[in-house]
C-alpha cells in the first residue's frame, strides 16, 4: 500500500488534466509503484503467500489496463511505457 504523499506524487506526474485521478495512465502508474513495493517486500519475506497473491492481482489489473490503453490510444500507451520503463 502506497502512502498518500507518494501516491499523490505519482498522480501529479502522470495526470492528463488538472483534476485527473482515474485515467488509465494514472491507474497504471499507481499499480506499477505498488508492484515495485510488493516485489521488494517479497524478496525479504519469501513465504508471505497472501502478499504474493496481492501482487499477482495487481499485475493482472495493470496488464488489463495496459491492453485497454493500447487499444484506445496507442500513442499515450507508448509514451507511458517509456516513462515507466516497462
Amino acid at each position: 500500500m502506497l502512502d498518500p504523499k507518494r501516491k499523490q506524487n505519482v498522480i501529479n506526474k502522470f495526470k492528463t488534466h488538472a483534476t485527473d485521478t482515474g485515467s488509465p495512465q494514472v491507474q497504471i502508474a499507481i499499480l506499477t509503484e505498488e508492484v515495485k513495493e510488493l516485489t521488494g517486500h517479497l524478496r525479504s519475506h519469501k513465504k508471505d503467500f497472501s502478499s504474493r497473491r496481492g501482487l499477482i492481482k495487481k499485475v493482472s489489473e495493470r496488464r488489463r489496463l495496459m491492453k485497454y490503453l493500447k487499444r484506445e490510444d496507442a500513442k499515450a500507451y507508448d509514451e507511458l511505457m517509456s516513462k515507466l520503463k516497462i
